[in-house]
């Protein structure tokens, strides 16, 4: 089966948007298209509660038409608007879907960071990681998150194999960024974040592209928008992963990133699996 993750940054603006960012947006769509994937996982969709509007639906369909998706959307006591993760799947394989609250803290479970779904012989999970935020003001909730949502993976991993994907919004080790070395103290490479990623992996979980690529540098899924050269000069981070569990490692043929061209932010990434 072939799988793809994205943190698309809005839906809206992708499908609709007038700017140039959403050409590169749209782009990026043909090109998940034309990789024809099984399953779709979609991070920070930024959808109101009720979902897509019509024609927000009819342009996705343009490039979808053969699938079915489901979504979960940030609602109160949480931001409006806010997050939010979408899953597609083609419309013949009838999962079961699930948007899970998993007892993390502050209104993360009001957030819609994550969707689940049960196929016959796994779980596709796609999450969106809260972020630590400006000054790591979120850290201790992050560091909550990171227990809770490790312990959601067990339970399924203890009923049949997972693959869980998305923004994780850590780089793990020194390798997965381009300046590990300024950046100790930034949200997604703190030691507490860093630690909470290895724990998960310690919990029975691949990382599905170090098991492929092995220690190889320089291959990001995240350039800042906000550093006009951060894609040109390749200074960037791997914080979106495919992890399974580890009985199920022995499956992946292929964990990689698409090609996204000039758009910076996050690249869509690929795992097909036997």
């Amino acid at each position: 089966m072939r799988f793809i993750s994205w943190n698309i940054d809005s839906i809206n603006a992708a499908l609709l948007g007038t700017s140039p960012r959403s050409d590169l947006s749209r782009a990026v769509l043909e090109t998940i298209a034309k990789n024809d994937p099984d399953v779709i996982g979609i991070q920070e969709t930024k959808l109101p509660a009720g979902g897509m509007n019509a024609k927000q639906e009819e342009v996705l369909r343009t490039y979808f038409p053969d699938y079915d998706y489901k979504f979960v959307s940030s609602v109160e006591p949480a931001r409006k608007g806010y997050a939010g993760t979408m899953v597609l799947y083609k419309k013949e394989l009838c999962p079961t879907y699930t948007a899970p609250a998993i007892g993390s803290p502050d209104t993360m479970d009001w957030e819609g960071r994550i969707s689940t779904l049960e196929f016959k012989d796994f779980y596709f999970v796609t999450v969106y990681t809260p972020n630590a935020g400006d000054g790591l003001k979120r850290l201790s909730l992050r560091q909550e998150w990171d227990k809770k949502f490790t312990e959601y993976l067990q339970e399924l991993d203890k009923k049949k194999p997972v693959i869980a994907c998305g923004d994780f919004n850590v780089a793990h080790q020194e390798i997965d960024l381009a300046n590990p070395d300024s950046n100790h103290m930034s949200a997604g490479f703190t030691d507490e974040e860093r630690a909470g990623f290895t724990t998960l992996l310690a919990a029975g979980f691949t990382d599905s592209f170090r098991h492929i690529h092995g220690d190889i540098k320089d291959v990001y899924s995240w350039w800042a928008q906000r550093v006009k050269t951060s894609k040109i000069n390749n200074s960037g981070w791997r914080i979106d992963y495919f992890i399974v569990s580890n009985r199920f490692a022995a499956n992946v043929l292929k964990s990689e990133m698409l090609d996204s061209g000039a758009r910076q932010d996050h690249t869509p990434l690929i795992l097909e699996t036997k």
